[in-house]
């Protein structure tokens, strides 16, 4: 009798330590998918750059030329703005990862996005990221995003260009769709010389997308006002602008304005911050 006590208590612990294990193994954390950002050398300097107050000319032209915007564009008018201060470049992925590290944000990307290995180099646009992630990175980083209005300013100056550069639309003087400009996907931050504003802005036509703080609005310029406008109270979308690697020179011009959900990620979509000064 006191043999069969004894082996049925030890068939009842065995259980017990099989259920155990079997609850550790099930509750285990799962395999972190995220890819690692590699390094192609010395992380790249991203410099507030300052803006100065003054008036600048928003919006497109209604002339008819090609280059001319859409209905969301205008009217073109003149607009003040307060200094304020800009990255010289979009925020990086070791800039991003930073942030990711110390606080435990999500990271930018994972090893389900498509041609991952083309897109996580420390001096490449943070990019799949969300408007929400833009937001929580630049608050993190003591700052903001820009308005649409500060965007478009340190794209184009106080003048009425239609790119960075000038009014001729080139191919290879930003990172946009095809193989002219030596890029296949994102570039390293700055690559393109010629993408570069008057205020030494640079990639604001070309590599990525850029998520400004502005809700959307298509007839928003109808009734904004002229000083330091932040675009409408509420919305549904927020606004994006610049073009990317795998958009057409059109997309890139300064005025160009598109709209995404906030939770929206891409791996076309990166952003910058801004500040007051």
């Amino acid at each position: 009798m006191d043999k069969i006590f004894i082996r049925t208590w030890y068939i009842f612990i065995g259980l017990v330590v099989l259920i155990v294990i079997t609850a550790i193994l099930m509750t285990k954390p799962k395999e972190n998918h995220s890819i690692p950002v590699k390094s192609s050398g010395i992380p790249i300097a991203n410099p507030m750059i300052s803006i100065p107050e003054g008036e600048f000319i928003m919006g497109s032209d209604e002339d008819g030329t090609p280059s001319a915007g859409g209905p969301n564009e205008r009217p073109v008018r003149r607009v003040f703005l307060d200094a304020y201060e800009i990255s010289q470049f979009e925020i990086t992925q070791f800039q991003y990862e930073a942030f990711r590290k110390a606080t435990g944000h999500r990271k930018a990307l994972s090893r389900y996005v498509k041609n991952i290995e083309q897109l996580n180099d420390v001096n490449q646009p943070a990019v799949y990221v969300s408007w929400l992630d833009a937001e929580a990175f630049c608050k993190w980083n003591g700052a903001r995003l820009p308005t649409e209005a500060e965007w478009e300013k340190a794209a184009k100056g106080s003048g009425q260009k239609v790119w960075p550069w000038g009014d001729q639309p080139a191919s290879d003087s930003a990172n946009f769709l095809g193989g002219e400009d030596g890029s296949a996907y994102t570039a390293f931050v700055g690559s393109f010389k010629k993408d570069k504003s008057s205020y030494e802005i640079y990639d604001m036509a070309g590599n990525a997308q850029e998520w400004v703080a502005d809700w959307y609005e298509e007839r928003y310029y109808n009734t904004a006002s002229d000083q330091n406008p932040k675009g409408p109270s509420t919305g549904d979308t927020k606004v994006l602008r610049g073009g990317s690697w795998n958009d057409s020179h059109f997309s890139g011009r300064v005025t160009a304005r598109m709209k995404m959900v906030p939770d929206y990620r891409d791996i076309t979509a990166g952003f910058r911050c801004a500040s007051n000064r």
